[in-house]
């Protein structure tokens, strides 16, 4: 699916400042997963420069409220910039610099319609537990690069991302309170809906 040049100009400028962008397939995925649920509250960790951000924006619905979490305030910038640009009021975002696993204790207990978790792997576990307390019931929990680069069903690779997401997977495959599905997009995305 083609990007629009607001899409193509957040791909762009993650590049530029060597951050890696989700897919245009990832990012249909995620538009369909708001759309899905009529998403009216979605918190994201990871904004990077808006790329997931928009397609998230565009499946939500007109009167919903998406927050972004990230430490790079100078990324957030650019993010807020594309998302004006984009055509969304700045109500419609809440962008909070900090670190996830400091910020997330603060946001309100069964609130949100959709978590999307784009971050550091080796905190994809505290965020899953996060996103547990932060979802209604079903709500869903979408992690990017559940594949692992391809690594992930390689026996051999032990690199602790690789390992932090394996024992992600199946623990959220093992867990009562999670619907799991592996979507093959992009590096992968693990999305789950919360029972």
């Amino acid at each position: 699916m083609p990007e629009d040049p607001i899409l193509a100009a957040a791909r762009n400028l993650a590049y530029e400042v060597g951050l890696p962008a989700i897919s245009p397939g990832t990012g249909a995925a995620l538009r369909l997963l708001a759309a899905a649920g009529g998403a009216k509250s979605i918190v994201e960790i990871g904004t990077g420069t808006g790329v997931s951000g928009v397609w998230l924006l565009r499946g939500m619905r007109p009167d919903g409220v998406f927050t972004t979490i990230d430490v790079e305030a100078e990324h957030q910038r650019i993010a807020r910039r594309i998302f004006v640009e984009a055509g969304f009021a700045a109500s419609r975002t809440r962008i909070i610099t900090g670190r996830a696993l400091d910020v997330l204790p603060r946001l309100a207990d069964g609130m949100y319609d959709l978590v999307f978790v784009d971050s550091e792997v080796t905190e994809f576990a505290a965020c899953v537990a996060a996103a547990g307390r932060l979802l209604r019931s079903g709500g869903v929990l979408a992690l990017n690069g559940a594949l692992a680069g391809g690594r992930i069903g390689d026996p051999a690779a032990r690199d602790p991302e690789t390992v932090a997401m394996r024992e992600v997977v199946k623990a959220m495959r093992e867990a009562d309170e999670w619907l799991p599905a592996l979507l093959p997009a992009g590096e992968g995305l693990l999305a789950a809906v919360r029972r």
